[in-house]
């Protein structure tokens, strides 16, 4: 999945970046937009290693790394492990998550919904429907939630679903002008959005698996699939 992610992107000109996994405060939540105090800081969902330092909850801090490393214009998806104290059916501590950033002069709203059009379509199908609502993320603004239609019951209603027709796939928005600041880029020239979702939810929907643990547990009957 993270491969056909990589392909799809770099159709639209996108670089593959990485960042380190072991992360400072500052880079994860400061300089995106999260101040002290914000609920995402919580010790219920991250790892922190000592005052400073913390296992990435996100990859979003390597928005920030690289604005200040390569500047504006910037085409980037940064796939990697994320970790979080998260672990069901659907969620591992430890899992993938795709950040992509565009910054550019004249960037609009317009250009962040054709590239995620672009994006479901080529993932999940060229029959699926896509439609945007809007959400809260503090480094964003406005802020959008990308939902598809149903690949189950083609957005009739079903379980998967829970009988709304459209799935929840990720979160995008137009980057705020304090993140850009923060990663040296000047908002009154450029403007960008960013997008981030999960690989392994990305590959359940694709190929209809129920329970995200069966990606790591090595049963023979998925691994001889490969």
């Amino acid at each position: 999945m993270t491969r056909e992610i990589r392909r799809v992107f770099t159709q639209l000109g996108y670089l593959t970046l990485s960042g380190p996994e072991v992360e400072y405060d500052r880079y994860n939540f400061t300089l995106v937009n999260m101040p002290p105090g914000h609920p995402s800081r919580d010790t219920q969902d991250t790892f922190y290693i000592d005052d400073s330092r913390l296992l990435r909850t996100q990859t979003s801090p390597v928005q920030i790394r690289a604005m200040v490393a390569l500047g504006a214009p910037l085409r980037v998806i940064v796939p990697g492990k994320v970790f979080r104290r998260d672990n069901d059916p659907t969620h591992s501590p430890v899992f993938h998550q795709v950040e992509g950033l565009l910054v550019d002069e004249g960037v609009t709203a317009g250009d962040l919904k054709g590239t995620l059009e672009f994006f479901a379509r080529s993932i999940f199908g060229a029959e699926r429907a896509i439609r945007l609502r809007p959400h809260n993320f503090s480094f964003t603004e406005p802020s959008l939630e990308l939902d598809v239609s149903c690949m189950v019951c083609g957005g009739s209603g079903c379980r998967l679903c829970k009988h709304s027709g459209w799935i929840e796939v990720l979160g995008s928005g137009m980057v705020h002008p304090d993140v850009l600041r923060n990663g040296g880029v000047d908002p009154e020239r450029y403007t960008g959005f960013a997008f981030g979702f999960g690989i392994e939810r990305a590959a359940q929907l694709a190929y209809g698996i129920d329970d995200v643990r069966i990606l790591y547990e090595n049963d023979v009957r998925l691994v001889g699939q490969g």
